[in-house]
């Protein structure tokens, strides 16, 4: 069994109620909040809404809609099918249209750029959710009394820095009690929204689709634009499917039809009913829906709820780094496992002050939830669009299904999805273009990181000779073969690494058993079996190719010590890495931008070195330099 995936592919009885309540914990925790915030914005000021029966009932049917629509139907029926190996998430579907040959290269390559953007909108979403989810419970605060409205903002500051303070001791221990805290959330969002509906049962009307249809015919424009904080209520579909490789599909679908549907549908009808019967609620209609002696118990479910939403975001942007890293399209990082059980928790240090920095200045810069509100939908409704684009060109080419089928199914998610994006466009003067920059700054690195490894194998390869050439060279000088191993780390599969001729060249000896090691990354989250390829080359020196999944930590004397040649494995005491460490110089030769050539230097001298990264013992590492003009 591979250690990603301990449960079984289709659990039953205790297994499956345990893996859906660590569910309801993990996944549901973005979409959970909303509640606290979607209704109100949908009434914004800005849009010149009046709570009307009629207006409340459209918004609530746009909804109802959304929530079928979108993630029961999209994601739950469809996306969810489209795993790489077990695994989800914008990285593995752009994996799963990565060109597989050159034929296919041109076309496909459009479509990896996609994928790209759409992952680094994430990191922009990743900064707002904590900031707009924390910041809106927070809030409750103020509609208890105007005493508190002052330390709002102190107050939310002071919790997302706890927060990413504590991110580097890992989530294990708290997170045995995300899932129960996370179902008493729900069952109170249910429990609240119930309560109104009983006494206004009129509202469940608004199932009824021509509700939604009226609203969009009555108010015109500002009915379509009211589709950019409707969509609110579905920001968290994403995460359904980042997280299909760590919970299965099966869990995630039955908590969702099981538990967090029905009780987001009560309590948004149940807001409704309250807005209708009581319009002067408008502004706070979730807190207002509780009695004023349960608002302070309600304040304080809600921020220990959107702080499990926002621990979700950040260990999801840890693991989409972390995949990132693997499939080259980011420099070595730190990444720190903080679980000795759990492959997946994972702690980044430069991620999580990143994000850390732009959740303070976020709240800091905006000052209220409302406000956050316009920042926000604009890079998820992108990357729904986005998604969309590439689950319909995974299902073509590699699943076969009929194409006018695929067409149909592609019109109806695209006419949601750009309706979605088209209603957040107007946001990105007032905060919208935020997520752009962030994505925009993120898919810079990304490409040029790409595209400078690119050029820098293509530099490496113009002074690389063939092994046959290198071992007659041995052949020739007959160097002094001192005891032990020596492995000679390369990124390239063919040929003889430079590190390897500067030692033959410079000190004129080899070890007994020289080994030229590569490392590739496949575009599979693991590697299941049949890892290792060892070819002996002559004269005791072998070639051995090691692959390993973009989920994967690449741990080289682990996979090492799996290794055998002739009957022999590695003895890390007597075994000797040498890394090749290129120092680039950017000049004027055909390949990237000066300006993108500086960047990669400057993020190549920053890198996480490479001993460190591949987890060999600093103590066995020599270092050989090579400059590198690009």
């Amino acid at each position: 069994m591979s250690p990603h995936n301990s449960q079984d592919d289709n659990p039953t009885g205790r297994r499956l109620l345990v893996l859906g309540l660590a569910t309801i914990g993990i996944v549901y925790g973005d979409i959970g909040t909303s509640p606290i915030y979607a209704i109100r914005e949908s009434f914004h000021a800005s849009y010149g809404l009046d709570a009307t029966a009629a207006n409340v009932l459209g918004v609530l049917s746009l909804i109802f809609w959304s929530l079928i629509l979108v993630i029961s139907i999209k994601y739950l029926a469809l996306v969810l099918r489209a795993d790489n190996r077990g695994e989800g998430g914008i990285i593995a579907l752009t994996a799963l249209v990565s060109p597989q040959n050159e034929k296919a290269a041109g076309r496909r390559w459009v479509l990896v750029l996609l994928g790209l953007f759409g992952a680094a909108l994430l990191y922009g979403d990743s900064m707002i959710t904590p900031a707009i989810s924390v910041l809106s419970a927070i809030e409750g605060l103020q509609v208890a009394t105007p005493v508190f409205e002052p330390y709002v903002i102190p107050i939310t500051i002071a919790i997302l820095a706890g927060l990413f303070a504590v991110q580097s001791h890992g989530t294990a221990g708290v997170g045995a009690i995300f899932g129960p805290i996370t179902l008493v959330w729900f069952l109170t969002l249910a429990g609240l929204g119930l309560v109104q509906i009983v006494q206004h049962p009129d509202i469940l009307a608004a199932v009824n689709l021509t509700y939604g249809a009226s609203f969009f015919l009555r108010n015109g424009w500002t009915g379509f634009l009211v589709l950019g904080s409707v969509f609110l209520v579905v920001t968290g579909g994403e995460a359904l499917y980042a997280d299909i490789g760590h919970f299965g599909v099966r869990p995630i679908r039955l908590t969702w039809f099981g538990v967090v549907l029905p009780s987001l549908l009560l309590n948004y009808f149940g807001q409704g009913a309250l807005i209708i019967s009581h319009p002067e609620t408008i502004e706070h209609p979730f807190y207002n829906m509780v009695p004023r002696w349960g608002l302070y118990p309600l304040v304080v479910l809600a921020t220990v709820a959107t702080i499990i939403a926002s621990q979700a975001v950040i260990s999801g942007a840890f693991s989409l780094t972390r995949q990132a890293v693997q499939l080259g399209y980011f420099p070595r990082l730190t990444v720190e496992q903080t679980s000795e059980t759990k492959f997946g928790q994972i702690y980044m240090p430069a991620i999580n002050w990143m994000l850390m920095i732009a959740c303070i200045g976020l709240v800091l810069g905006f000052q209220s939830s409302s406000s956050l509100a316009s920042a926000y939908g604009v890079a998820v409704t992108t990357d729904m669009v986005f998604t969309t684009l590439l689950f319909a060109v995974v299902v073509t080419a590699r699943w076969k299904w009929n194409k006018w089928a695929v067409a149909g199914m592609l019109v109806v998610l695209l006419t949601i999805d750009l309706s979605f994006w088209g209603a957040n466009l107007p946001k990105i003067p007032t905060g919208g273009w935020f997520p752009l920059v962030v994505a925009g700054l993120m898919f810079v690195v990304m490409t040029t990181w790409k595209r400078g490894r690119q050029i820098l194998g293509e530099r490496l390869s113009e002074k690389i000779i063939s092994h046959d050439a290198f071992l007659e060279r041995v052949e020739e000088m007959s160097p002094q073969r001192v005891p032990g191993t020596a492995v000679f780390m390369d990124s390239n599969p063919e040929g003889t690494p430079q590190a390897l001729l500067h030692n033959l060249k410079h000190n004129k000896t080899l070890h007994e058993r020289v080994i030229i090691l590569t490392i590739l990354t496949r575009d599979i989250p693991y590697v299941e079996e049949d890892r290792e390829e060892i070819t002996e080359l002559g004269k005791n020196v072998y070639r051995v190719t090691i692959d390993v999944g973009f989920a994967e930590d690449p741990n080289v004397p682990v996979f090492l010590r799996q290794c055998e040649i002739d009957g022999e494995g590695f003895d890390l005491s007597t075994t000797t890495f040498f890394l090749g460490r290129e120092t680039m110089l950017a000049t004027k030769k055909p390949g990237m931008a000066l300006w993108r050539e500086r960047l990669f230097a400057g993020m190549s001298r920053n890198a996480k070195r490479a001993a460190a990264y591949f987890h060999i013992p600093s103590d066995r590492v020599v270092e050989i330099g090579t400059q590198i003009e690009l």
